[in-house]
């Protein structure tokens, strides 16, 4: 049946469901010891950014060079934020009990406080979305990867709100609806943000050599 062959779009589908799988595996298996997450994550949205530029890449290959390729500046990045990450959690738990706790003048000042942590989270959040594909995509300064994934986040922000909309229904579905599609996880994750993260991220890229030979075959 046409429904079934290989270029029908159920097939097609399917095939990406499979793909994603195998990338979630992969992914899991990498990120066991925590402080490598981050260099997984960078080899996942190496493979999956490929995928939805339909360079049909070898998943198992790319993935492990990508981790290779990336491991040092994905894992100093991954373990900056994870500290910041902690930090955040931390205070803002601490500073939640606190107005809960406190009445008067002090209750403000623990709510205005807890306001700005709650900001800094979200610039937080905005910069884990972009910094691991970005790592994955270009060449940059640790400090320039960051400070251009919450400018790029925000340029981009209904694509962020999208993002950050994937993978809080994937963590509500897996948490309290049905616990074994953890087997997808952040792989179908990674692989729709990549349909939405591709076409910004070339937008924004910038090869200075890609240029120059671009200009010398314009030039007579």
């Amino acid at each position: 049946m046409k429904f079934f062959s290989y270029d029908s779009k159920f097939s097609q589908v399917i095939m990406k469901v499979a793909e994603g799988c195998c990338l979630n595996l992969l992914w899991m298996a990498f990120s066991i010891p925590i402080f490598t997450a981050g260099a997984a994550t960078a080899a996942l949205y190496r493979v999956t950014l490929k995928i939805a530029r339909n360079e049909e890449p070898s998943i198992v290959k790319q993935f492990l060079r990508g981790f290779k390729e990336n491991f040092r500046q994905a894992t100093i990045l991954w373990l900056i934020l994870l500290g910041v990450g902690l930090l955040l959690g931390g205070d803002g738990y601490i500073l939640f009990r606190l107005s809960r706790a406190s009445t008067g003048t002090p209750a403000v000042i623990w709510t205005l406080l807890l306001a700005l942590v709650i900001a800094a989270a979200v610039v937080y959040v905005i910069v884990l979305c972009y910094v691991f594909p970005l790592v994955a995509s270009v060449e940059n300064t640790n400090w320039a990867m960051l400070k251009n994934s919450f400018f790029i986040g925000t340029h981009y922000l209904f694509c962020t709100i999208l993002v950050v909309a994937i993978h809080f229904a994937m963590f509500f579905v897996v948490v309290r609806i049905f616990t074994p599609l953890i087997i997808f996880g952040e792989g179908i994750c990674a692989l729709l943000s990549s349909y939405l993260l591709a076409g910004v991220i070339a937008a924004c890229s910038y090869d200075p050599a890609a240029e120059a030979q671009d200009d010398d075959e314009a030039e007579p």
